[in-house]
């Protein structure tokens, strides 16, 4: 029976390992990331909000004793004109005059409108610092893997080197050299090892994942398609989807509401009262009455309410335009970087790569047969190097922006 159990969980753990790709990253935060679940709980108080929003006031009870003789002086309208004593009860209803209930409800569900633009920016924020972590994890490996191949490039130079140095074919100052250039690439592998690792805590972190896997992968491409829309059709998409345009706008509805409901308050409500008396002692009787109280509305007329919704109205159109055109200038930022990142990736993959490649690949076979120095290795290694990590550093670069236009435009934070 241990055996069954061991393999199961041995493949678990296999399954566990497996590299996860963006979509699987992506879902995974969204149902896990905990500043997000925080943030999520904002539409359900909100949403309480309404709920007490659409109570009704409380009527109250009135209970009283009047004319009691306490003192004992024998309470009579032949001798003192004193009495009966009564009991009486009653309901006092408060009467909210109308658009009060109605303008606190619509204020309240303004207001969950406004919640719910901002839960779908955390998303949006979410995804595309998600994807730009992503990026960041496939250029670290990129970058590992690159010093990698330069480490073991140089490992087998340096045994070469060292049968050459033994035979007396090769000076010894060469051969130090040779050593201390793959102690140097070494070096390298350790550092982009480090920023592996750093990639993978953040990525993780972003996920939700609260114990991190050291031996955490992802698998996929770095995006290099060319986008399809134009300017125009990025920032028409952009002012329409982004939630930060519509919380201000959501924010606008909401500040209306509030305006006539406070306009609503200058009202003042009623208090209908309806009182039970009941006498009793030498005279017993029951009597009925209804009374109405209201205030005086001579000095407080919640004009300072009324002032404040009115400027907070003004104040929250002008945010809606201050949105709207922080929008259309991040959009023709982005496009600037779209393009000079585009141009970028396509120099170096039309013009640098292939060059730095035959270099490098000329000057290994002709350092093999002694017709190149030491020097001129290292540097066409150097080269080649530097010219591929600029290559996966502008492929991370244009993948990067990809995700920001899409973030810009809020693809894929509405279910």
């Amino acid at each position: 029976m241990k055996i069954p159990v061991l393999l199961l969980i041995a493949t678990l753990g296999c399954l566990a390992a497996e590299p996860l790709t963006l979509e699987q990253v992506m879902e995974e935060a969204q149902k896990n990331n905990i500043r997000l679940l925080a943030e999520h709980y904002n539409i359900p108080i909100a949403e309480a909000r309404i709920i007490q929003a659409r109570l009704r006031p409380n009527p109250s009870l009135v209970l009283g004793l009047n004319y009691l003789d306490v003192f004992n002086i024998k309470l009579n309208p032949n001798t003192n004109n004193g009495g009966p004593s009564e009991f009486n009860g009653g309901i006092v209803y408060p009467w909210e005059w109308k658009g009060k209930r109605a303008g606190r409800i619509e204020v309240a569900e303004k207001t969950r409108a406004v919640v719910e633009a901002d839960f779908l920016s955390t998303v949006r924020n979410l995804r595309f610092n998600t994807q730009s972590a992503f990026v960041d994890l496939l250029l670290s490996k990129l970058a590992y893997d690159l010093s990698v191949e330069s480490q073991r490039s140089f490992d087998r130079i340096v045994s070469i080197n060292k049968t050459r140095f033994e035979t007396g074919d090769l000076a010894r100052v060469e051969y130090i050299r040779s050593e201390v250039a793959a102690l140097q690439f070494a070096n390298q592998v350790r550092q982009a090892e480090s920023r592996r690792r750093q990639a993978r805590i953040r990525l993780q972190s972003l996920m939700g994942r609260t114990s991190f896997d050291p031996n955490f992968e992802v698998v996929g491409e770095l995006e290099t398609k060319v986008i399809p829309q134009t300017l125009d059709e990025i920032l028409e998409v952009a002012l329409r989807e982004r939630p930060e345009v519509e919380h201000s706008r959501r924010d606008l509805q909401r500040s209306s509401a509030d305006l006539k409901y406070q306009l609503a308050l200058r009202r003042p409500d009623l208090n209908i009262t309806t009182v039970f008396n009941r006498q009793y002692g030498y005279a017993y009787a029951s009597t009925l009455g209804v009374t109405l109280e209201a205030p005086l509305p001579l000095f407080h007329r919640n004009q300072g309410e009324i002032e404040r919704a009115r400027k907070d109205y003004d104040q929250t159109a002008l945010e809606l335009r201050a949105i709207e055109n922080e929008v259309r200038t991040e959009v023709q930022a982005a496009w600037e970087q779209y393009q000079a990142a585009r141009a970028l990736l396509e120099r170096i993959e039309t013009e640098m790569l292939d060059r730095a490649r035959r270099v490098r690949e000329t000057i290994d076979f002709s350092y093999r047969r002694g017709e190149a120095t030491f020097v001129e290795l290292l540097d066409a290694q150097r080269t080649f190097n530097e010219t591929m990590q600029s290559y996966n550093e502008a492929k991370a670069e244009y993948a990067r922006i990809r995700y920001y236009m899409d973030a810009i435009q809020a693809k894929g934070v509405r279910p």
